[in-house]
This record gives structure tokens, C-alpha cells and sequence, in this order.
């Protein structure tokens, strides 16, 4: 009698397995198809209402240049891993270069240039230019820098930031317009030159140009529009998410430096970081027998470092972004009678993201009460936040 009952047992066991799996072989699919349809979209990008390089306009009006820019503007917002690194580069490099462009004259947005042109990283191209400016050996010697078995100031992101505006100066002078001078940065000045008698115009946006120097200008665009309004294309990120600028020391040599790692070592840092803030440096020796000074980049002693809280560049803090004709409305600040002031003591692993969450309100309206201008906060912090009384309607999103 027991046989024949686990008999009957394992049979029907066997039965509502089998009937499971034919279940889920048809459901899961169909329940698939449904949560995928729900949840997945590739959305559109409203392109900004005006946008300009170095003051000077781009004609949005066009179609061909609104298409232009919509490209670049979707490459860059839905390559989102290359575009958040780029993000993170850039607040280490932004603040050095942009000194360096304003001590020479040259607008601001050429720094994007540089992003472009390499993504901050010490790249050889195809056709053998090098550095974060992407310059060809014979460039690189006409503005200046030492190329040479020892040395490559192409990779020295200081020396070759002064080359580079030293080009960007000599195409102005040529163009008298910043746009033109940045597509000659792809071109070369003679060749920009000579499609303008050729086509007889006398801007960027109507020439037809080969392929890559048609993208340039707007590649650079795109990528100030994001940076300038990340979030409106999706990008969040919290200050520590950022690669800081390095905390350096200099170190001026001008004789013959025989071994680097013992030069290194002797100045209470190793050869890695020395090459990581010095690239310029090909070999382990610095042969300098014209007593020709040098300055090397070494780490701040671990005592000195002097930062307090996570440095986030202008250009990556939240601002504001048109949406149709007019700016969105400024937030206030809402009235003591109107809300109820209470204070938030910051809990261990908490962010401004879970805190704005928790209450009901913006990130943009903790910053501006608490007077913080970018989004970084720390466990023990107290932060002001207004919420509604009990019984008014509920804040909607």
C-alpha cells in the first residue's frame, strides 16, 4: 500500500512539473515581451534654442545645422560610459588648462578641443600625433616643444596647452573668427584657407568639408552642451565621483638626472608617480648636458595635502537649461510660515540623492538652502530642509 501511494506521488509530481515547465515556456516570453515594451524607450533629444562657440553664434535656425549638432548631441548622450568618463577627466584638467587658455587670449570653450581631441588620455593616433592635443611631431617643434630619443613635451599637458595657443592665436589672426580658427585645429590653417577662396564663403557652417573637419566643430559643441546641462541629458554623478586635479609639488633639475627611480625614491616618491605626472619622460634617465632647466611634477607630501572637501569644476555643477522659450523658473527658497524648517543630521552611506529622495524635494533646493554649490555631503553633516505641513497637497513631481 505505501509503494503504490509514493507511486502515486512521484506520478503526480511528475505531472505538475511537467505542466510547470510548459507554463513558463509560454508565459516568461509573453511576460518578457510585456515588461520590456513597458519599460524600454530610446528617447529623442530636444536641441538647445541657441547655443555658440566662443560668443560666436551658431545658426540653429538651419536644418543641416541642427541635424549636424542633433548627431553629435545622441553619439555623445547614449555612448554614456566614454561620455561620463570624459566628465570625470575633465575636472582634474579644466582648471589648468582653462588658466593657460585665458593667460594666452583664447576663449574658454577651446579647452573642449583638448577633450576631443584625445579624452585626457596620452593617446598616438594612426597617423602618430600624440598627447592630450593630438600634436604631429613637426607641429609640436614649430610651437615650440622638445621632441627628441628622451624627451616628448607633447605629453607635457602644460607646455603642449601653450603650443596649442599659440596656434589657436596665429589662426585668428588669419580668420579673425574663433570657429574657423578650432575647424583648422583638424584641417590645418591652409587647408581651411583654401576651401574658403575655393567655395567663396567666408564661415564655418557653409563649407563643405571632408567628413571629419564637418563633425569637428560640433563634436565640440555637443560636448559643451552636455557638460553645461548634464543632468537634462542624464548624467548624475555626486563630487566624489570625480577624478580630482592633482596636489603637486615642482622640482627644477638642470643637470643630468642618470636613474629616475633612484631620483625618485631620494625625493620620497616612486617612479610610477613621477612618470604619471611627468609623461613627457620616455626613458629611466634625463640626459641634460646643455644644463637646459626642467621642472618636474612630484606629489604633494601626504602632510601638505590641503583639500577639504571634493573640488567639482564650474562647468559640472547644476544649473539651470532652457526648455522651450524661457528659462525654467529660479527656485526660492520657501517661506518659514508657509513650510516647517527641520534639520537632517547625514547618516553613514547616505548622499544628497537618498536624503532629496526621502523628503520630497529637489537637489537643486538642498543646495540653495544650505548655501553648497556642488553635491557632495558628509556623514555628521546638518543640512536644512523645508517641508510641507501635514494636511497641505502633496508636493508632485
Amino acid at each position: 500500500m505505501k509503494k503504490h501511494f509514493d507511486t502515486l506521488i512521484i506520478v503526480g509530481l511528475t505531472i505538475l512539473l511537467t505542466r510547470l515547465l510548459i507554463s513558463s515556456s509560454t508565459t516568461v516570453p509573453e511576460q518578457y515581451k510585456t515588461e520590456f515594451k513597458k519599460e524600454y524607450g530610446v528617447y529623442a533629444l530636444e536641441l538647445p534654442l541657441d547655443i555658440d562657440f566662443a560668443g560666436e553664434k551658431v545658426p540653429m535656425h538651419r536644418e543641416d545645422v541642427r541635424e549636424r549638432l542633433d548627431r553629435e548631441l545622441l553619439i555623445n548622450t547614449y555612448w554614456q560610459s566614454n561620455t561620463i568618463l570624459l566628465i570625470k577627466r575633465a575636472n582634474r584638467w579644466f582648471p589648468l588648462i582653462e588658466e593657460i587658455l585665458k593667460q594666452n587670449g583664447v576663449p574658454d570653450d577651446f579647452k573642449y578641443i583638448a577633450l576631443i581631441e584625445s579624452g585626457f588620455l596620452n593617446l598616438t593616433s594612426p597617423a602618430g600625433a600624440k598627447g592630450y592635443w593630438q600634436f604631429m611631431e613637426k607641429t609640436g617643434e614649430k610651437y615650440g616643444l622638445e621632441i627628441n630619443s628622451s624627451i616628448d613635451e607633447r605629453y607635457h599637458v602644460k607646455k603642449a596647452s601653450q603650443a596649442a595657443c599659440d596656434y589657436f592665436n596665429e589662426a585668428y589672426g588669419l580668420f579673425n573668427n574663433w570657429t574657423l580658427a578650432s575647424a583648422s585645429y583638424n584641417m590645418g590653417i591652409a587647408g581651411v584657407n583654401r576651401q574658403l577662396k575655393k567655395q567663396q564663403v567666408n564661415d564655418y557652417y557653409n563649407l563643405l568639408l571632408n567628413i571629419e573637419t564637418s563633425r569637428y566643430v560640433f563634436r565640440i559643441l555637443a560636448l559643451k552642451e552636455i557638460f553645461s546641462h548634464h543632468e537634462k541629458y542624464g548624467f548624475h554623478f555626486l563630487a566624489s565621483h570625480l577624478y580630482q586635479p592633482y596636489q603637486t609639488r615642482l622640482i627644477r633639475v638642470d643637470t643630468t638626472i642618470e636613474n629616475l627611480v633612484d631620483f625618485a625614491i631620494a625625493n620620497t616618491t616612486t617612479f610610477r608617480e613621477l612618470k604619471i605626472l611627468n609623461p613627457w619622460l620616455k626613458n629611466n634617465t634625463l640626459p641634460n648636458k646643455s644644463r637646459k632647466i626642467y621642472d618636474l611634477e612630484l606629489p604633494l607630501e601626504q602632510h601638505k595635502l590641503k583639500r577639504k572637501k571634493y573640488f567639482v569644476h564650474e562647468s559640472l555643477k547644476v544649473r539651470e537649461y532652457k526648455t522651450d522659450k524661457s528659462f525654467e523658473k529660479k527656485i526660492e527658497a520657501p517661506k518659514r510660515e508657509r513650510d516647517s524648517l527641520i534639520f537632517h543630521v547625514v547618516k553613514k552611506r547616505e548622499d544628497i540623492h537618498s536624503i532629496a529622495k526621502h523628503y520630497g524635494v529637489d537637489i537643486a533646493e538642498i543646495q540653495l538652502w544650505n548655501e553648497i554649490d556642488d553635491d557632495f555631503v558628509r556623514k555628521g553633516q546638518q543640512l536644512k530642509i523645508f517641508v510641507e505641513r501635514k494636511g497641505r497637497e502633496q508636493k508632485t513631481k
